[in-house]
């Protein structure tokens, strides 16, 4: 490549080599050994200069997960099957308020509509504000719309595995290509098909990661959210909490709480409420050592 100082994405990491899609082609590129000692590890999605074959600055992130490491995703698409396996709604509020939690668009995806009822699902979440998606394959549209919510921006597919994210997305753009792993009955989910993070440019515009299913990681290894910061975390909540009764309120099961009168109202979704409450609890239990 030219020695002249060029900007990129990198779309790809591989035992220290990175894919670094500019204008002018895609590179394989070293990082700068100066990185390691200033703490920075480029990753799938940062925006770099290049020179000579070597990435020598990596521009500020707006966000960043840690695992599968991706930076600057615009959103989080969270493919969640009706059946094989069934829908878990704690793993997914985990990951939504994750999501939330580092300014990332949630949007939901539901599967698998044509072997078990979806409405459940579409009813939560588009009650608190998040895009909920159904795909049937046999309706072309519906693939049209997953499509259109990708454009020009760079998303991340997740979600359950065997949910049927690379089936998904090799429908969306079937220049793609990506492995599909069949469900094991044995383990009631699907073989995990993604190794590692890396982004599929679109033939519409726009980049797209495949991650590992939810059952291969812990959230935490997102992010770990202070117990402090988990309301926030939670769309719904928002312009209630601040109308509680007690200003330190944990909105679990508190008298004079504003987000449980919701919920008992109907205006917050029962079970969105529960994931909160186990999330808090769990973050109640946190040592000191884990938040730092």
């Amino acid at each position: 490549m030219s020695s002249v100082p060029e900007s990129g994405i990198i779309i790809k990491c591989l035992g220290g080599l990175y894919s670094v899609e500019s204008p002018t082609g895609i590179y394989e590129c070293k990082a700068r050994g100066v990185f390691r000692s200033k703490g920075i590890s480029p990753s799938v999605g940062d925006g770099v200069t290049v020179e000579n074959g070597v990435i020598t600055e990596v521009a500020p992130r707006r966000n960043y997960i840690i695992r599968p490491p991706l930076a600057n995703l615009d959103q989080i698409i969270f493919i969640v099957s009706t059946v094989s396996p069934p829908p878990n709604l704690l793993l997914l509020d985990k990951f939504i308020a994750v999501a939330e939690y580092k300014g990332i668009t949630p949007v939901v995806v539901i599967t698998k509509t044509d072997l078990g009822d979806s409405s459940m699902i579409h009813e939560i979440y588009e009650k608190i504000g998040i895009k909920v998606l159904e795909v049937n394959y046999d309706a072309p549209e519906t693939v049209e719309a997953v499509r259109e919510v990708l454009k020009g921006r760079i998303s991340a597919f997740t979600g359950n595995s065997g949910a049927g994210k690379s089936t998904l997305l090799n429908a969306v753009d079937p220049s793609l290509e990506i492995p599909t792993g069949e469900i094991s009955r044995k383990l009631g989910r699907g073989r995990h098909t993604t190794r590692h993070a890396e982004l599929y440019k679109l033939a519409e515009g726009g980049y797209i990661a495949d991650t590992p299913g939810f059952s291969t990681f812990e959230t935490n290894r997102y992010d770990i959210i202070r117990k402090e910061e988990l309301a926030g975390c939670f769309r719904e909540f928002d312009g209630l909490t601040d109308q509680c009764r007690f200003r330190d309120c944990a909105h679990v099961c508190e008298k004079g709480c504003a987000v449980v009168e919701a919920v008992e109202s109907g205006d917050i979704p029962k079970s969105r409420h529960e994931s909160y409450c186990t999330m808090y609890e769990e973050a109640r239990q946190l040592k000191e050592w884990e938040l730092k």
